[in-house]
């Protein structure tokens, strides 16, 4: 058995929008992903965390930081065959006040890490959905006026690194919005559509 370790924050882990509740295997977009790789013989490992970042240290709660963990997780479940990295909403945060160029310099460095440590493996670098317009007001005071705008450039800043570093490349907001009840997190309808655009993508690079 082959397989798929999913690097990612919340929408990774699955959270219920408005919640702190998880969305079960069947609904997340990585349970999804998981029942229907399974039949190529591959076993998806989900690896998400609320909070997450890449490189930057969540001054109210600890653990957060990618570079910190991601080679632990690498090690932990060697061999590892794909990579699914999916991580940036969380730097978007007013407190870090990072840029997309900064932010992917953080993503640079994960997949540097992901290079020294398991060198075989593929990667699908996705970009995050974008956070929704007005987040800040009544729905997550840790964004402002300007996450929303760095969450929109994410996107060619990520594909501009996958053509770099030759990797797979899924912006996640061609397929699914935030939802109406907090702005930041997938729905249902989200995670399906977002679980059937990887699918397509894992197959590819699992045909190569």
């Amino acid at each position: 058995m082959k397989q798929v370790l999913c690097f990612g924050d919340s929408n990774t882990w699955g959270l219920i929008p408005a919640t702190t509740e998880r969305y079960d295997w069947d609904t997340r977009w990585t349970g999804i992903t998981g029942n229907k790789l399974i039949q190529d013989g591959y076993r998806v490992i989900e690896e998400g965390l609320c909070g997450r970042t890449t490189v930057f240290d969540d001054p109210l709660r600890i653990g957060r930081r990618g570079t910190e963990i991601l080679p632990v997780l690498l090690e932990t479940h060697k061999p590892v065959d794909i990579i699914v990295l999916m991580l940036g909403t969380n730097d978007c945060k007013s407190f870090y006040g990072a840029s997309a160029n900064i932010i992917g310099l953080g993503i640079k460095k994960l997949l540097e890490q992901i290079r020294d440590t398991v060198p075989y493996a593929k990667i699908l670098l996705i970009s995050p959905i974008h956070l929704g317009d007005d987040i800040w007001d009544g729905y997550d005071p840790e964004f402002n006026e300007d996450s929303v705008q760095v969450s929109k450039d994410l996107g060619k800043v990520y594909e501009q690194i996958a053509k770099e570093e030759n990797i797979n490349y899924l912006a996640a907001s061609d397929y699914a919005k935030p939802s109406k009840e907090d702005r930041e997190h997938m729905d249902k309808n989200g995670h399906k559509a977002l679980a059937k655009a990887v699918i397509k993508e894992l197959e590819k690079i699992i045909a190569e």
